[in-house]
């Protein structure tokens, strides 16, 4: 292996160069035009565009992937996770093109990717697995029924050929069952060009705790330990960490022999992962194997000291499982979160855009740096844009304890500075900070019982959002006397009349702010904020004094918009112009797209009257579906929006007129 092409983007695709260079292999980067400027791109030797930004022109195309492997001579194929890494079809393209295929055989992939017949296959070799049923393309409701009764209630129905949470939902009841059934059709049939589902049965508190396995093409296979990443939302993993607080000797042994069973069923050779649902009694069953590397494969790295995608390329070049790998061992603890673009409090909507500052201290890149490492995509400046899934980075930390771990990850996460895009940070924060978390009680309900906006989700207290706005006054107050030209030799804030104080208005998550300051002889005061007072000042970094207490607050001035940090969190206040100029508006009711995407649905009609939270439009953004609510009861006036029409932000979709 001398030349390899990543077929892959983001930080997946900077962890398999690093893993190639580290051993002397070349590398190909391919990427859509909304990834050029990503690092990954001039990370590796060489690079070829894939004309577009939809997956289906750019990364899917495996027509393209070969192409670019026979233009720059690459010998290899990294698939990563995601896209194509579990298509057959690419694999036996590369057999045929005579390129070595970083993964398991065609055939493997093909019994692994249906989840339904791996269920059958795992079964007949002694894992246990859960009662589930296929639904047969045009199932009506009266056939759905009858198939839900043969399992009882709640239902899970999930993509055969899914991952990733997509194509997955939890019923409840029969009556909306057909309307999920399709919903998840169309989400499965556009994540994976495969819409089938079926229904299985649902445990309401389970762990989900996935085991890591390697094979070789001389016969051996085994495993790496487990990983719990049974935090999650919307059935897409957010925290994981290894080893899980649940395994004991016997159930790690039982549960290892499962899943290296699961993998000799289909001759497996690669780095693959055997996932299992465990019960509160301590049953275990089958779920699915990912014939892949997983995004959490970290935590299993930090603990065990291998290197998994150096595995991975050894493995596809014909060697056999090293020492290291036959006969592993646990070293401390490992607990990674999924750091992503979108508001937890909002329906986990995502969100886009530049990312003005990515700074998340004390971390490693790709690898353990004093306890911490960051497996990344993007950096300052990178453009989170709308075509592809919304996690910006993996954030891991290890310790001698779980505690450690915890403590040492919440707090790196904490004082990160991420500006630009919405995030999950806090949520993050305070999940690791939780007692039930710190206690062990990880389950996949674990968010189902506590509400984001109170595990820490919800932006700063008004109290925090008020200091912030001072720090983010005084910030832009020495910038504007910095770039000052005809007083530059007066000091910050200097007016002829000193008893007048100036003023400045911001717009936060609390409302609007005015913050009104003076500059004197001893510093400066606030009038409306007795006790308060600011200890230094620089354009990026104001130490307010509160009652004599120094609180450090960073300023980012990006435009007219200040990006402020520090331990009470983070704040974004937006300046209110003193004259605003006279602009549009949309008409009173609008319901607007919240971020670019394409149109699934329209629910409504005009002269429709709607109640308050009704459904009105479903939309299909990064990679998954997004329900559009009523904001209040009326009658629908206007609809300008049809199923599969592409739209910006922002962008009208339907007009209601409130109910008097």
């Amino acid at each position: 292996m001398r030349k390899l092409l990543v077929a892959n983007r983001g930080e997946i695709a900077r962890r398999v160069i690093a893993g190639a260079r580290s051993r002397g292999i070349a590398t190909v980067a391919v990427f859509s035009d909304a990834d050029a400027g990503l690092p990954f791109v001039r990370e590796a030797d060489e690079s070829v565009r894939l004309p577009g930004n939809a997956p289906a022109d750019t990364y899917l195309r495996i027509d393209l992937l070969l192409d670019a492997a026979r233009r720059t001579g690459a010998d290899a194929l990294h698939p990563g996770y995601g896209f194509l890494s579990e298509n057959p079809a690419l694999a036996t393209e590369c057999a045929a093109a005579g390129i070595c295929f970083v993964g398991p055989s065609p055939e493997a992939i093909a019994s692994m990717g249906s989840k339904l017949a791996a269920k059958e296959m795992v079964r007949a070799a002694g894992v246990p697995t859960l009662e589930s049923v296929a639904v047969p393309p045009g199932a009506e409701s009266s056939l759905l029924s009858k198939m839900v009764a043969g399992i009882g209630l709640p239902v899970l129905v999930k993509a055969s050929a899914g991952g990733g949470g997509r194509g997955m939902r939890v019923v409840e009841d029969v009556d909306s069952l057909a309307e999920v059934v399709a919903s998840a059709q169309r989400e499965a049939q556009s994540a994976f060009g495969d819409g089938t589902v079926f229904l299985e049965r649902y445990l309401r508190r389970p762990r989900h705790v996935e085991i890591q396995v390697v094979g070789d093409s001389h016969g051996t296979v085994t495993h790496l330990f487990e990983r719990e990443c049974s935090i999650q939302r919307r059935h897409q993993k957010i925290v994981e960490e290894s080893p899980s607080p649940v395994m004991t000797p016997e159930l790690r042994q039982a549960m290892g022999e499962a899943a290296v069973a699961a993998a000799r069923s289909v001759d497996y050779v690669g780095v693959g992962t055997v996932e299992f649902l465990v019960d509160q009694s301590g049953e275990y069953f089958f779920l699915e194997m990912n014939t892949r590397l997983q995004v959490e494969h970290p935590v299993t790295e930090a603990i065990t000291g291998i290197d998994l995608v150096g595995l991975q390329l050894a493995v596809a070049g014909g060697e056999p499982l090293p020492p290291s790998a036959l006969a592993p061992s646990v070293s401390g603890h490992a607990i990674e979160v999924r750091l992503y673009a979108e508001d937890p409090t909002d329906d986990w909507m995502p969100s886009t855009g530049t990312l003005h500052m990515f700074e998340i201290p004390g971390t490693g890149s790709f690898a353990l740096d004093g306890g911490l490492r960051l497996d990344s995509g993007f950096e300052t400046g990178s453009v989170v844009s709308p075509h592809y899934d919304p996690m910006l980075a993996k954030v891991i930390a290890w310790g001698e304890t779980r505690q450690l771990a915890a403590a040492r990850l919440a707090g790196c996460l904490a004082r990160a500075r991420i500006h630009g895009v919405g995030t999950n940070r806090d949520l993050l924060v305070g999940i690791l900070r939780h007692p039930e978390f710190l206690g062990g009680g990880t389950d996949t309900a674990f968010l189902s019982r506590h509400d984001p906006s109170l595990l820490g989700a919800s932006p700063v207290d008004e109290h925090a959002e008020r200091l912030h706005a001072g720090a983010a006054a005084i910030a832009a107050q020495v910038r504007r006397r910095s770039q000052s030209v005809g007083f530059a030799g007066f000091p910050s804030g200097w007016r002829n009349n000193p008893s007048d104080p100036q003023s400045i208005s911001y717009r936060g998550h609390q409302g609007d702010i005015e913050i009104a300051y003076r500059v004197t002889r001893d510093g400066v005061v606030f009038p409306d904020a007795a006790g308060v007072g600011v200890a230094s000042a620089t354009e990026d970094e104001v130490v307010m004094d509160v009652g004599g207490i120094h609180r450090p607050c960073r300023v980012h001035l990006v435009g007219d918009t200040a990006y402020v940090d520090s331990m009470f969190g983070a704040s974004v206040l937006t300046e209110i112009p003193r004259f605003p100029e006279p602009m549009g508006h949309h008409h009173p009711g609008s319901l607007l797209s919240p971020i670019p995407g394409s149109v699934v649905r329209v629910e409504v009609s005009q002269g429709d009257h709607v109640d308050h939270g009704a459904t009105l439009v479903v939309m299909e953004a990064m990679k998954m579906e997004h329900t559009l609510s009523a904001p209040f009861s009326g009658t629908v006036t206007e609809v300008r929006a049809q199923a599969g029409d592409q739209v910006d932000a922002d962008v009208v979709l339907v007009v209601l007129k409130e109910d008097e």
